[in-house]
């Protein structure tokens, strides 16, 4: 049921309802597959080494001749095989003797340690079983799980597509970057590229279109041509003045069930459903729409990319007070200086250089008038 200025906390998981995960998946070269999303287990073809390995630079050695070898006391053998780490253990040998505790004595080798079976020897398997499981579905591979595959000889990968993510910016004013000068009354359109960049780094595949002017049929229009997309990304227009269209636009195409979010800065913001796919309506101040990407669009994204990327945070205590405004969630930017946070500004959501300037944002809850000096926060770092 649609209701206005619905609680932060309250339209996330409305909007979280709302994300399905994306079912469809690629076959990719395990060499382009970082930072992917496995649709499937991975079980390993082979046993990992495949062979027993020296452990250490030295001697393979039968452990049976070196026994009771002792500094004071070594024994003399004369069949052994000199051997380097990673190397190939011959199988009549069973152990190892690094380098420190033996000596060529002519054809014959002197050792003062004695050693047990698979002393400083990887034996088959060690590493990775073959049939074992080496990465589960849902798994976000990594740099090191790449060349894990790689060592495993497996070339290609099932993982989830990326969301696919459209955004349109809208609003008569603006100008697009490096179009040409701006005139009085314009500006650079910078949220849709902010929201593209993030967009990307959280995961989707993201395309920014042009400039929509403030039309209704136009918006209209925009949407209907990108509703192939995971999620639509409007930026602009999301209030309730003569010519912020997105919302009622949304309500007419199909279902409107947030517009108005008890959030500061970002409270004119909507989320809505046409033909199935997420609609998210941004705010066009700068740093509200910052807010909401953090707040609303990077969970979502998470949620339909089967991510489980932990918001990078750290601890630090409250250089001075934050005031904030009784139920409403307050997102306040803040500058890490040495073991404290400093807030840079508590209002003020066109002021796009106190994001350049702050390190990450604190969130005072809906339930508390504010954060007094001293306290420990958790700061959410800008990524």
């Amino acid at each position: 049921m649609f209701k206005r200025f619905r609680g932060a906390v309250a339209a996330k998981e409305m909007l979280l309802d709302r994300c399905l995960p994306i079912q469809r998946t690629a076959l990719l070269p395990n060499v382009q597959a970082a930072g992917r999303v496995l649709s499937q287990d991975i079980a390993s073809p082979v046993n990992l080494p495949g062979f027993d390995r020296a452990a250490m630079d030295g001697f393979a050695v039968r452990s049976l001749d070196t026994r009771g070898a002792k500094p004071n006391a070594p024994v003399f053998l004369d069949n052994f095989r000199p051997v380097r780490t990673g190397m190939p253990v011959p199988g009549c040998y069973d152990a190892v003797v690094m380098l420190e505790d033996s000596r060529k004595r002519d054809t014959n080798l002197e050792i003062t340690a004695q050693l047990h079976a698979y002393k400083n020897i990887s034996p088959i398997g060690e590493d990775i079983r073959q049939g074992e499981t080496v990465f589960s579905q849902g798994h976000t591979l990594r740099p090191p799980d790449v060349a894990m595959l790689s060592a495993l000889g497996i070339d290609e990968v099932q993982v989830y597509e990326k969301p696919k993510v459209v955004i349109i910016p809208t609003g008569g004013e603006l100008v697009a970057i490096g179009a040409r000068a701006l005139a009085s009354g314009e500006a650079y359109e910078i949220n849709g590229l902010m929201a593209r960049l993030y967009a990307e780094k959280w995961g989707a595949l993201a395309e920014k279109r042009e400039i929509v002017p403030d039309d209704e049929g136009l918006i209209r229009e925009a949407i209907s041509c990108n509703i192939d997309a995971d999620m639509i990304i409007i930026i602009g227009g999301t209030s309730v003045g003569e010519k912020d269209y997105a919302p009622r636009v949304l309500e007419e195409m199909g279902e409107l069930f947030v517009h108005g979010v008890r959030l500061q800065p970002g409270k004119p913001t909507a989320f809505g459903l046409v033909a199935g796919k997420i609609v998210v309506c941004l705010p066009g101040y700068p740093v509200a729409a910052l807010s909401d990407l953090y707040l609303f669009v990077r969970p979502a994204l998470q949620k339909m990319g089967s991510r489980s990327d932990i918001q990078p945070k750290v601890s630090a205590r409250l250089a001075r007070k934050i005031p904030s405004r009784p139920g409403y969630l307050s997102m306040v930017r803040v500058a890490l200086r040495g073991e404290q946070a400093e807030p840079i500004m508590i209002s003020g959501a066109g002021i796009l250089s106190s994001v350049a300037r702050a390190d990450g944002f604190v969130l005072v809850a809906e339930e508390r008038e504010g954060i007094e000096e001293g306290e420990t926060v958790e700061v959410m770092l800008f990524e």
